[in-house]
């Protein structure tokens, strides 16, 4: 197949990308910083020359969007909404114009589109998208309003012979350096990997290979459309989920942090405690349903073979 992935120079994009390239695919990225013969350049937010690659094109999987490894500034803020909104706007407005349009868009989206809850596990069907959050900062509501545009602006596209799909993704976890798996693992072997605020909050995770496989699962499905949860089938407190990863990495001991404690190394790192404190309870209820079957759906195991990969690195 020929596959399009815009914004695929990240984290997500290269383990898709190197997936998908394994495979045989023959996959082109759109980047505003091209380096190498399958990249193309494009601004995320205009129409231009790099159109072309997607008329003809049979997958479409939209990653574009500015990280939220960052401080929640208003103006990060704002450039983490309109990366996402004008890009996936742009897109469809590619797609709109081909003469051959893909069959399939899958467009990113996120599972903090859920409201952070400890009580019971968001799927599709019954999961509370945003809403009112007790005991927990304004501006994560924002974040909320990311997600909800970046999938309006794909449901809003005039793509009638384009199934769309929207992708809500939990942390991906792979073994490559930057990525948030590489964050927390350094955390865990310093001894700092402990419970963050008590260790309640709910983690939800994919692992990378279960990811690639799910996006190749959903683009051979033409009965699924819409919103999808990936995720593994087993998210588990942030205390449980560090305890696993520690355990990966041999280190006995991880020191707990408290909320401020927390702050300050968000701080220190230019990223924001919402990553770590928000309660994240997502499951596949679509993927399941479908026939979907995980290889890794409980995190040690998980965590175990992330481990070992980056040993073999």
């Amino acid at each position: 197949m020929k596959i399009v992935l815009p914004g695929g120079t990240g984290q997500v994009g290269t383990v898709l990308r190197r997936a998908l390239t394994a495979a045989g695919h023959e996959v082109a990225v759109l980047s505003r910083r091209p380096a190498g013969h399958s990249e193309i350049l494009w601004d995320g937010r205009t129409l231009g020359p790099w159109a072309e690659v997607i008329d003809g094109s049979d997958v479409v999987v939209n990653l574009a969007g500015r990280s939220v490894s960052c401080r929640y500034t208003p103006d990060n803020l704002r450039a983490m909404m309109d990366s996402r909104v004008d890009s996936a706007r742009v897109v469809g407005r590619a797609i709109a114009a081909a003469a051959r349009p893909p069959r399939v868009w899958l467009q990113m989206s996120t599972a903090t589109v859920y409201a952070h809850r400890f009580d019971a596990p968001h799927d599709e069907a019954t999961g509370v998208i945003g809403g009112a959050e007790p005991d927990v900062p304004d501006y994560w509501g924002y974040s909320v309003d990311i997600a909800t545009a970046w999938e309006r602006e794909q449901e809003m596209a005039d793509t009638p012979h384009t199934r769309k799909v929207a992708l809500r993704a939990a942390m991906v976890m792979s073994p490559d350096r930057g990525g948030v798996f590489d964050v927390l693992s350094r955390l865990a072997r310093l001894g700092l990997g402990g419970p963050v605020a008590g260790g309640r909050q709910y983690v939800s995770w994919i692992h990378d290979h279960d990811f690639v496989r799910a996006v190749e699962f959903l683009v051979g499905r033409d009965d699924l459309a819409g919103p999808v949860n990936l995720a593994a089938p087993a998210p588990l407190p942030h205390r449980a989920f560090m305890r696993a990863l520690r355990g990966a990495w041999g280190v006995p001991v991880g020191l707990p942090a408290t909320k401020w404690m927390a702050e300050l190394g968000a701080f220190a790192l230019r990223s924001d405690t919402e990553l770590l404190l928000k309660s994240r309870r997502v499951v596949p209820g679509r993927l399941l349903d479908a026939g979907f079957a995980f290889d890794r759906p409980e995190w040690p195991e998980a965590a175990a073979d992330l481990v070992r990969r980056v040993r073999g690195r």
